[in-house]
């Protein structure tokens, strides 16, 4: 069975984005990029929402970011994308499916299939609703060190405790920390 794992960058005090929406802080060098490699390299397909799709399709396809970024570009690019959204009419990016509706039913029919992984990137609203799901299998954020003040929590849409079990930690040379968890079902 697959997992669904969500991966954002979040700031030392909890936001992942600034409060216009700004990720200007990511904190990014030639170890992240081998990182994102790596992780991309384990997936068979991204998710993302509306706005995050909207921001992504703005900037992996274009000649800029093959030229600043082939590897991870020509990955974003070549891996299957869904995109869950109600207001979209149609997506334009390469090997991208729409789907309007249900993503609970959706995520879950993809979780049975055989297969690699499957990554959100961004999309906090979605990633919130499928947390209320139970449908994601591990957390993966990226602790960079800056403190912006304000912004946009992850975790903003969830209205439960949500009990998590670290599984892992990894340090990166330019003070991000990588942590990596899972639901901690104490039955």
């Amino acid at each position: 069975m697959r997992k669904v794992i969500v991966f954002n960058m979040v700031t030392l005090d909890g936001f992942f984005e600034g409060p216009k929406r700004e990720i200007d802080w990511h904190n990014t060098d030639g170890e992240f990029n081998d990182f994102s490699i790596n992780q991309l390299d384990s997936a068979d397909g991204l998710i993302f929402g509306r706005v995050t799709y909207q921001l992504m399709v703005s900037y992996w396809p274009t000649q800029s970011a093959q030229e600043d970024d082939p590897i991870v570009a020509g990955r974003m690019n070549a891996l299957p994308k869904i995109v869950f959204s109600r207001t979209l009419e149609r997506v334009d990016w390469d090997n991208t499916r729409l789907v309007k509706d249900d993503a609970a039913g959706e995520i879950s029919k993809l979780k049975q299939l055989p297969g690699k992984d499957l990554f959100i990137f961004g999309s906090a609203s979605l990633a919130s609703s499928l947390t209320r799901h139970g449908l994601i299998d591990e957390y993966r954020l990226m602790v960079n060190p800056v403190v912006i003040g304000s912004g946009r929590p992850f975790f903003k849409d969830l209205k439960e405790r949500l009990n998590l079990k670290l599984m892992d930690t990894k340090p990166f040379q330019n003070g991000n920390v990588l942590l990596s968890y899972t639901l901690d079902r104490k039955d």
